[in-house]
């Protein structure tokens, strides 16, 4: 009988605020509360469509739309003081519903994952614990990449960490950013609506598959190549 090459086992690509962690409008906030603290007054809607991408393109990006300009040390300034008003309401930040018996049930399984987010590993890793994981987790976090999303390199360097090609990872992720990256990495994307981006954005955008949060991704691993009867 001939042989035919096996397919191998699916990755996933975890974004980690919006994915994981119910997160979102604690950075909105601390970023509006990081804003006006240098006298720049945005409305909450602009921020929350620009949560996401890295520290840097979002400043960057909303600073166009005001038409302000800021030094480098003042844009440093300022994510400082986002990351401090975010630590300040870390207390407020829960699992999104599924997302430890997600991982826990991919990890029985065997399947690699990685958590990769834009977020540095100052507030990234307070989220551990949150989610019950040890502080060996697999994870990308800005400070160990070149370029954060909508660039690739987050998701490229989590494929390098779980030993897998970027082709066979699926990227699961809540914004438009996370899926540019994901279809510049090479990966499939999984959107979930868990941070407010509505299902239509994220198919644009190269989603295959949405889901409402982790926990109804868990109900329907079958879909995405896990076989639940192995």
């Amino acid at each position: 009988m001939t042989q035919f090459p096996h397919a191998p086992t699916p990755a996933f690509l975890f974004d980690l605020d919006g994915t994981l962690i119910d997160s979102v409008y604690q950075h909105v906030i601390a970023w509006r509360q990081a804003l006006s603290s240098m006298g720049i007054d945005l409305s909450v809607w602009r921020i929350h469509r620009r949560i996401g991408m890295s520290g840097g393109l979002f400043v960057h990006a909303l600073l166009r739309e005001t038409g302000l300009k800021l030094s480098r040390e003042q844009i440093d300034r300022l994510q400082v003081a986002h990351m401090e008003a975010y630590e300040r309401q870390a207390d407020s930040v829960r699992p999104l519903p599924g997302a430890p018996e997600l991982l826990a049930e991919l990890t029985s399984r065997g399947v690699p994952w990685a958590i990769c987010t834009s977020g540095y590993a100052r507030t990234a890793r307070l989220s551990l614990a949150l989610l019950g994981l040890p502080e060996d987790t697999p994870m990308v976090t800005r400070d160990l990449v070149r370029r954060a999303k909508p660039d690739p390199d987050l998701f490229l360097a989590g494929a390098a960490l779980v030993r897998v090609e970027p082709v066979h990872a699926m990227v699961v992720g809540d914004s438009v950013w996370d899926l540019l990256a994901a279809r510049r990495a090479g990966a499939l994307g999984i959107g979930l609506l868990s941070g407010g981006y509505g299902r239509d954005e994220l198919e644009r955008t190269g989603a295959f598959r949405v889901y409402a949060d982790p926990a109804d991704m868990l109900s329907r691993l079958d879909e995405l190549g896990v076989r639940l009867d192995d």
